[in-house]
């Protein structure tokens, strides 16, 4: 009986790596995972925390999942930038892009006149950390109006040194892209149809784009829940998805590196250390409490638990935990993204 059962999970694994696009393989999870899934959906309840979908694999299979809406595509806010910075891996292993290129250099058709040192100091590192040297994010203001968003964003005052200031800047993503599409010829949602899409079994997305035609880069992509959690699983296993080596290895390694110290949106790293000066005890700042502020990589948030994640506004999440060879994909609509992140710490991760 063992061995026809394991007949059959061999069978069906083979299956699903022979077409990517099957339903990802399902587990019986434990009791222990039965009840922990169970409090945690009571406590999403309970706590008033608007959830849509949420999916929890562990060794590469499915073990719980709830989907309060249908699985349609969702929007992913930031979450969007994780797959631009994908992108951005490929066009580097590609040897279309480097991450010292300058930004000045990829767009000289959008650069000011006499433009500043520091602007002329930007490269394409600074964009993948959110460290252009700009003392607040420009995204909203100039996302209003039909202009060249690239020129934009080169006229935005950078008051400090690039390199050495975190400053969650959206647009800076939004230049990764227009890079992506400058050096490749395509748009990054059609660059990644046979690097990315198709390799994980996603069907090709919709991606909100730019008056220009660039695909917006820092928002704007919608997948469903289990898309997210395939690009979690190939994440997870170091670029690879049913045994092929689908995102560069290296470059997964560096998107979820601590590259740079981190602070949550709304703020920069100087501001962050003021307040702290003068408020040493707010929770939103500290180490112990905070998923904010454990560090940045190539448009990656580290987390506590040794986890790192995608992270969208209201609450959509790619989480990654390598201790545990998990990942926790999350659709939501959610102000206090905070305290959907507790609810995962405190009711699924000590059941893995």
């Amino acid at each position: 009986m063992k061995q026809l059962s394991l007949f059959f999970l061999t069978s069906a694994l083979l299956l699903a790596c022979q077409n990517p696009g099957a339903p990802l393989l399902r587990a019986q999870a434990s009791p222990e995972m039965d009840e922990a899934f169970a409090s945690y959906l009571q406590a999403v309840e309970d706590n008033g925390v608007e959830m849509h979908g949420i999916m929890v694999l562990q060794h590469g299979k499915v073990l719980e999942e709830k989907q309060f809406a249908p699985d349609t595509a969702h929007i992913m806010n930031s979450v969007s930038k994780t797959f631009t910075s994908t992108a951005v891996g490929f066009a580097i292993s590609e040897r279309l892009l480097s991450l010292e290129d300058k930004i000045v250099d990829i767009f000289p058709e959008s650069v000011p006149e006499n433009p500043s040192d520091t602007l002329q100091r930007v490269t394409v590192r600074h964009l993948l950390t959110m460290n252009s040297g700009h003392a607040t994010d420009p995204t909203y203001v100039i996302r209003q109006g039909d202009g060249d968003w690239v020129r934009a964003f080169m006229e935005w005052p950078i008051k400090y040194e690039p390199g050495t200031c975190y400053c969650y800047n959206s647009l800076g993503t939004y230049l990764l892209s227009a890079a992506v599409q400058k050096v490749t010829g395509q748009k990054v949602v059609d660059y990644l149809e046979p690097r990315l899409w198709k390799p994980l079994g996603i069907e090709k997305p919709f991606w909100q784009e730019s008056p220009a035609g660039i695909n917006t880069g820092g928002w704007g992509l919608y997948i469903r829940t289990e898309d997210m959690a395939r690009m979690g699983l190939c994440i997870l296993n170091g670029g690879k998805f049913c045994g092929k080596q689908v995102i560069p290895a290296d470059w997964v390694r560096e998107m979820g590196a601590n590259q740079v110290p981190s602070v949550g949106a709304g703020l920069n790293e100087n501001q962050m250390k003021e307040i702290l000066e003068a408020h040493p005890d707010i929770p939103a700042f500290l180490p112990e409490t905070s998923d904010w502020v454990q560090g940045y990589g190539y448009q990656m948030w580290r987390c506590r638990h040794n986890a790192f994640r995608a992270d969208g506004a209201n609450g959509q999440y790619i989480i990654i935990l390598p201790d545990q060879d998990a990942v926790i994909a999350a659709t939501a609509h959610v102000q206090d993204m905070q305290k959907e992140l507790n609810l995962i710490w405190d009711y699924i991760l000590p059941a893995l």
